[in-house]
């Protein structure tokens, strides 16, 4: 390592902290796994009931309990020790994929009617959500505690891009490895890698708890709202991904897009998934090596306008190529608005409501993937599949446009510490 070089103009300034390293496998192995099994289920689900407001009901099943419980979890998160509560999130995890292991069993659910199989995994994708609620406030602190605060724009970084890869390596191997070994054995996988998070928490050693107390249990559930409410910025960007994602989540509804659409089998699934990762690649090491500080608003705000374009191109394509061309960009897109919107986060929260703050963004963001799966099934019924996908598109494009004029704080965004 040159030791003269800046913490600023190291790209890997971050990477050389051994704890951070380990945060990474977390980050990268948890979303990976949970991805995958999200996929492998959509494509179960959608062999039993061959109806896309079935596969809504997933993302349904997951964000209602995330939702409800999100304020409730950032109270304890910031209350308690954050390896620890996210070393038995990972546990719980892992009984719950076991479960899916076993509902995916043909010897198992032998003479149990469909329709109950389909409850029984959704009840288990319900309690996935209720662990979810305390996950994802615990993860995003963790971070902060793993590395100087002068690093996080370089850590978010290389955490946002791990998340990303992960939410689309993980989806892209389901569908690959529901061709070569079938949807029993794929999840199977999906419980093995959860053992590796679990490694990586033991490796981290126990961190401080900054929560400062003194105000009232309901004062405290509400004070990370009234903070993101009060910092137009924090609104603005989690606003701004909360709504395209939301509207734009044609990937919900690739599984029917492969079979009705472009008329191709599992593998050709796994290839339009593996897609989005390609650009998720293309981006970490593009903004690892050059950071957004000039004018990160507008470019955020162009990643996401960009993102809308490419989910219209989707929707209306009937060639595999121009399909996965479309999502490979969708990938490169998406890749720029997480890692934005992560880094004014870890930038703009006070230590003390990391946990509050993060469930908030949960609730916007987080959460807007299985709503934006539920409503791009209730609309592809309701209108059609490649109306719903196209509208959706169009959507995104008017709220880029919207956050523009009326949110000068985004246009004028600085990332500096």
């Amino acid at each position: 390592m040159d030791s003269t070089a800046s913490p600023r103009t190291d790209a890997y300034a971050s990477l050389r902290y051994p704890e951070f390293k380990f945060y990474l496998v977390i980050r990268f192995a948890l979303v990976f796994a949970l991805a995958m099994q999200f996929a492998i289920i959509e494509w179960k689900v959608n062999e039993l009931a061959r109806d896309p407001f079935a596969l809504g009901l997933i993302g349904l099943s997951e964000v209602i309990p995330a939702v409800l419980l999100a304020p409730f979890a950032g109270h304890i998160v910031d209350k308690r020790e954050k390896r620890g509560l996210l070393l038995k999130c990972v546990i719980a995890y892992i009984i719950i994929s076991t479960g899916l292991f076993l509902l995916t069993w043909d010897q198992v659910v032998k003479g149990i009617p469909t329709h109950w199989v389909l409850n029984m995994i959704y009840a288990l994708v319900f309690l996935g959500g209720i662990v979810r609620a305390f996950t994802s406030p615990s993860t995003f602190t963790l971070m902060s505690l793993v590395v100087p605060k002068q690093l996080y724009a370089n850590a978010s970084t290389w955490s946002s891009s791990a998340w990303q890869i992960g939410a689309v390596l993980g989806p892209a191997l389901g569908g690959f490895l529901i061709y070569l070994f079938g949807v029993h054995w794929s999840m199977l996988l999906v419980v093995v890698i959860l053992l590796a998070p679990l490694f990586s928490l033991i490796q981290i050693k126990p961190k401080p708890i900054y929560y400062k107390g003194g105000e009232g249990f309901v004062d405290s559930l509400t004070k990370g709202m009234k903070f993101v409410w009060n910092t137009k910025v924090v609104f603005g960007a989690m606003a701004l991904d909360m709504f395209a994602v939301l509207f734009g989540g044609a990937i919900a509804m690739l599984p029917v897009f492969a079979t009705d659409v472009l008329h191709t089998d599992s593998l050709g699934y796994g290839i339009l998934r593996s897609t989005p990762a390609i650009g998720s690649l293309i981006t970490m090491f593009i903004l690892a090596h050059k950071p957004l500080n000039h004018k990160p608003g507008i470019k955020l705000l162009g990643a996401v306008f960009a993102f809308g374009l490419t989910i219209i191109v989707f929707g209306l394509s009937t060639s595999f190529i121009l399909s996965m061309a479309a999502l490979l960009f969708s990938g490169v897109f998406d890749g720029v608005s997480v890692i934005i919107r992560q880094t004014i986060l870890q930038l703009k929260t006070p230590d003390d409501m990391r946990g509050r703050v993060a469930s908030v963004s949960s609730m916007f963001v987080g959460s807007s993937n299985e709503l934006g799966a539920f409503e791009s099934g209730f609309m592809a019924r309701a209108i059609g599949l490649v109306p719903s996908v196209v509208l959706g598109g169009c959507i995104t494009l008017g709220v880029v446009v919207t956050t523009y004029v009326i949110s000068p704080a985004m246009r004028k965004l600085d990332l500096k510490p």
